[in-house]
């Protein structure tokens, strides 16, 4: 059974070695043709000499590859990329003209390749190899240790990989016919840190055009805070340092890839090192925050007042027409509703997160079935003074109550789903706002997060029908005006709530909801309860049971 290895070396784009192993019987050495051209110069015969004799002895010696034999193809470069290309693609194929992705031999197997001495040819030829993974060794040569007639130990890796070790040669002529080889340092990378790379600078002797040691790169280094970027059509040593982009940074020189800096950082405005980011958030000490709380606080204030006069007056025409018991809720849920919007001010924390979505749902219903089953009570008042009517005994605290305790339970049956499926909690947003880290609650779940507000507008949606209807009955039942108007000011704060805060972020987007929590609830308690709380301080002469009789009938 025969395996074939390739290998790319010296002037050639590679060169190819045949590799051929038998039952412990010395097969040969068995050289694929060798092609070269003879314009090259005297150092360049010298190497390919040098590899072919290295391939010699390795084939000779049955302790270094037993019972492998190798081979090898050379290809002349012409210190050409296109030509080096052409040559690596004929060694894989295995015949003089190039066909791309096909073996045209059937015995042994391609193994590696070595690279031309130019950087430019031989990483061209790198980039192809790459797509076909090839390696400079193979599967055949891991973990091996030997060594050469010269004592020189050679050791192969667990990939087939010997760790370089180089001689650094300085080329000189002393005269126009002599030149002089002097080793002025080494490279070798199983050495100590530190000690892999030695060079004597002083033992250096320079042509001389140059004024100073000449530069390896054809580019400037770039600086920390920008990348390398290969220029097309050049030299690896060639390139464009372009600044990171944004989020990202570089703390070294010439650095091929810029890093991430942590989610809690950014990078400075150099981009050479990352910051801490600014933490933002709806606090109690922003103006905004301050603004929101102290129009909350007055709110609940004047609600609670008015709670307390229509407590006052609980005997009065006024407060008992349409159900006392549902202004007194109403009321208190909006005392609730104004409090509540202080749960989206401050620091978000697991507890605020994850009551206060929920708690504004379910007070907010009770106060939207509260207004609700005030209308519905208007409407059976009015339809039970009809003679014949059967509607009187629907009249009362039990069927109100009985509306918005039904319509409570469906908010409060969405809300308990939502926390325990997937319940909101504190999250970050570092996307917004550059440089900034917004502290925000996570809704877990934004299909529950509009399945609650849109209940709560189901319910705002109905009462402002029925009301709408009721408008034209008898004042001396009849809120249904005030509902109508209250109703509507509700609806358009909702409406207009949602392309708002879709299109903010960060504690603005918490600001527009405690403003629409704020705006609706101060709407319910102004256009239903000002105008009544205007008639029990200032009109008490109105305020009797014989001025809405007459009222009613004319």
């Amino acid at each position: 059974m025969d395996v074939v290895a390739g290998v790319g070396v010296s002037f050639g784009a590679g060169v190819g070695t045949d590799v051929g192993t038998g039952d412990g019987i010395d097969t040969g050495t068995r050289y694929a043709p060798m092609q070269h051209r003879t314009q090259g110069s005297f150092e360049q015969v010298l190497q390919v000499l040098v590899f072919i004799y290295a391939v010699e002895e390795i084939n000779l010696n049955p302790t270094l590859l037993p019972n492998v034999t190798l081979g090898y193809h050379i290809f002349d470069s012409c210190a050409s990329e296109m030509k080096a290309l052409q040559s690596t693609l004929s060694i894989m194929s295995q015949q003089n003209e190039a066909v791309p992705n096909y073996r045209c031999q059937s015995e042994g197997a391609l193994v590696g390749f070595i690279g031309d001495l130019s950087s430019s040819t031989t990483y061209s030829m790198a980039q192809l190899l790459a797509l076909y993974n090839y390696p400079q060794v193979n599967r055949f040569l891991q973990r091996i240790h030997f060594k050469t007639s010269s004592g020189h130990d050679i050791v192969f890796d667990d990939k087939g990989q010997v760790p370089a070790k180089y001689d650094i040669l300085n080329w000189a002529f002393h005269s126009l016919s002599v030149l002089k080889v002097v080793k002025v340092g080494h490279l070798d990378l199983t050495a100590q840190p530190g000690q892999q790379l030695i060079i004597n600078e002083s033992a250096i002797t320079w042509h001389v055009t140059f004024k100073r040691t000449p530069r390896s790169v054809c580019s400037e280094s770039c600086l920390p805070g920008s990348r390398k970027a290969p220029r097309e059509g050049k030299p690896v040593c060639c390139f464009y340092c372009v600044p990171c982009a944004d989020g990202e940074f570089s703390n070294r020189t010439d650095m091929e890839n810029c890093m991430q800096c942590p989610e809690d950082q950014w990078p400075n405005a150099k981009k050479d090192g990352c910051n801490k980011r600014v933490i933002v958030f709806l606090s109690y000490s922003d103006t905004l925050g301050v603004i929101l709380f102290t129009v909350a606080i007055i709110f609940s204030a004047v609600t609670a007042g008015v709670l307390g006069i229509f407590l006052r007056h609980r005997d009065t025409p006024i407060v008992k027409a349409n159900n006392r018991d549902l202004s007194y809720t109403l009321l208190t849920a909006l005392i609730l509703a104004f409090l509540c919007s202080l749960l989206f001010i401050g620091r978000p924390a697991t507890w605020t997160c994850l009551i206060q979505q929920a708690a504004f749902g379910i007070i907010f219903t009770v106060a939207v079935s509260c207004v609700l089953a005030k209308t519905i009570t208007v409407v059976i008042a009015f339809n039970a003074t009809r003679p014949g009517s059967r509607l009187s005994r629907w009249l009362g605290s039990r069927v109100s109550g009985s509306i918005v305790l039904f319509c409570t339970l469906g908010e409060v049956t969405i809300c308990l789903s939502w926390l325990l499926t997937a319940p909101p909690h504190p999250g970050t947003d570092i996307r917004s706002e550059t440089g900034k880290m917004i502290l925000q609650c996570d809704q877990g779940s934004v299909t529950a997060f509009y399945s609650v507000i849109g209940y709560m507008g189901l319910l705002a949606s109905a009462s402002f029908i029925v009301a709408f209807l009721a408008r034209n009955l008898p004042d001396k039942f009849n809120e249904a005006k005030l509902i109508t108007f209250s109703m509507l000011v509700f609806c358009s704060v909702w409406i207009s709530f949602f392309p708002a805060y879709i299109s903010t972020k960060g504690k603005y987007m918490v600001a527009v909801e405690i403003f629409a929590i704020l705006a609706s609830s101060a709407g319910l308690m102004g256009c239903i309860f000002i105008p009544k709380c205007y008639i029990i301080l200032f009109r008490q002469d109105i305020n009797t049971r014989e001025h809405l009789t007459l009222h009613t009938h004319l």
